[in-house]
C-alpha cells in the first residue's frame, strides 16, 4: 500500500513538472478567443482589437471564434470543458453574471473559471427608435405605448441579457407593454431597428451612435448614472423618471480552472501592455469604452462580485426568483 501510495504521489509530481514546464514555453501555438456572441456585438469588437495587437507581441496567432447560443452560455461551457492549457479564452461579459439569476447554468463565472483581467468598462445602454417614427423623446414613446399595448416591439439579445433586462425595467416603470424581440445579440438588434423590423431596442453605444448620426435610428436615452462627455445632448433614462435603469457593459477575458499561475499572468501582462497602447485607446474611447487601470485577476474577481449583487437585485426587482445552481 506505501509502494502504491508513493507511487502515486512520483507520478503526481510528474504531471505538475511537466504542467510548469509547458506553462513557461507558453504559447508554442495559436490562441483562441472565444466570444459567446455574435460578429459586431460589444465583446467582439474590442477582443479582435486585442487579438490583432496580442499577436504582435507574444510572437503566435491570437484567433476570434465566435460561439453563439444560450445568452452567452455555449461558448462560456465550451471554455469551460477545453483543457485548461491557455490556449482557449473565454471573452466573457455582463452576461455571465447575468445568467445566473435567470438561466440555469452549469458553471459559476467567478468561482470556475481563472479570471485573467477587465479589456474594457462600459459602454452604456442606449435607448434607440427607429429614425423614420415621430417619436422625439422618451415620453412621446411612452405615451404611444400606453394608448397601443403590444403595438411597439423592441429589439434584445435574448432573456437575461441587459436590453430585455431594460425593457422590462421601462415596461414595470411607465406601466407599458412594448414586446421583446429576442436577437443574436446587440449588434443585430440595433439593425432590427435600422431597417424597422422592431421600432427600437436598448443597444450599447457602439452600435447606436453610428446609426444616429447616419439618420438610421434616433437615440433617446442613455442608460446610465451620468450623461456621457462624448454625447452630452442625450439625457440619462434618470433624468427623465427612471432612476435604476442603469445598465454599462464590460469584457474581460478569462480561462478554464486550473490554468497554471504563469500562463494567466503572461496573459494579464500582456492584455494590460495592450489596453495601455495609444492604439487600444484611439480604437476604443471613440465607441464609449472606458479603459481599466490597476488591472488584476483579484480585483477584476472583486468587480464580478460588485455585478454580481448589482444584477441579484435587478432580478428581484423585475419578479425573477432566486436561481440555486444545480
Amino acid at each position: 500500500m506505501a509502494y502504491l501510495h508513493l507511487m502515486r504521489v512520483f507520478a503526481l509530481l510528474l504531471v505538475n513538472i511537466a504542467a510548469t514546464a509547458s506553462a513557461q514555453n507558453y504559447p508554442t501555438r495559436p490562441i483562441t478567443l472565444v466570444v459567446p456572441f455574435a460578429p459586431g456585438g460589444l465583446s467582439d469588437v474590442p477582443a479582435r482589437v486585442l487579438a490583432a495587437e496580442m499577436q504582435e507581441r507574444i510572437g503566435q496567432s491570437v484567433v476570434v471564434e465566435n460561439r453563439t447560443g444560450a445568452s452567452g452560455v455555449t461558448g462560456a461551457t465550451s471554455v469551460l470543458r477545453a483543457e485548461p492549457d491557455g490556449y482557449t479564452i473565454l471573452v466573457n461579459a455582463l452576461a455571465d453574471v447575468q445568467n445566473l439569476h435567470y438561466l440555469q447554468v452549469p458553471y459559476d463565472p467567478i468561482k470556475d473559471f481563472a479570471l485573467i483581467g477587465m479589456l474594457v468598462d462600459g459602454p452604456p445602454l442606449v435607448l434607440i427608435v427607429n429614425g423614420a417614427l415621430p417619436y422625439k423623446s422618451v415620453a412621446e414613446l411612452v405615451a404611444d405605448a400606453k394608448a397601443n399595448p403590444n403595438k411597439i416591439s423592441f429589439g434584445t439579445s435574448g432573456p437575461a441579457t441587459s436590453p430585455a433586462i431594460a425593457l422590462t425595467q421601462l415596461n414595470a416603470m411607465a406601466h407599458t407593454n412594448i414586446v421583446g424581440v429576442p436577437y443574436r445579440g446587440s449588434g443585430a438588434a440595433a439593425g432590427g431597428v435600422a431597417t424597422g423590423e422592431v421600432q427600437g431596442s436598448f443597444v450599447f453605444y457602439s452600435n447606436a451612435r453610428p446609426l444616429h448620426d447616419d439618420g438610421k435610428a434616433r437615440a433617446l436615452a442613455v442608460a446610465s448614472a451620468q450623461r456621457m462627455a462624448s454625447w452630452p445632448d442625450i439625457p440619462t433614462m434618470a433624468e427623465l423618471g427612471f432612476p435604476g435603469v442603469d445598465h454599462r457593459g464590460f469584457v474581460g477575458l478569462a480561462a478554464p480552472g486550473k490554468t497554471p499561475a504563469p500562463v494567466i499572468e503572461f496573459l494579464n501582462r500582456h492584455l494590460n501592455e495592450v489596453i495601455k497602447s495609444a492604439n487600444f485607446h484611439r480604437r476604443m474611447e471613440p465607441l464609449g469604452f472606458t479603459i481599466p487601470t490597476d488591472n488584476t485577476p483579484e480585483r477584476f474577481a472583486e468587480f464580478m462580485r460588485r455585478e454580481n449583487a448589482k444584477q441579484a437585485e435587478l432580478a428581484r426587482l423585475s419578479g425573477h426568483a432566486p436561481l440555486e445552481r444545480r
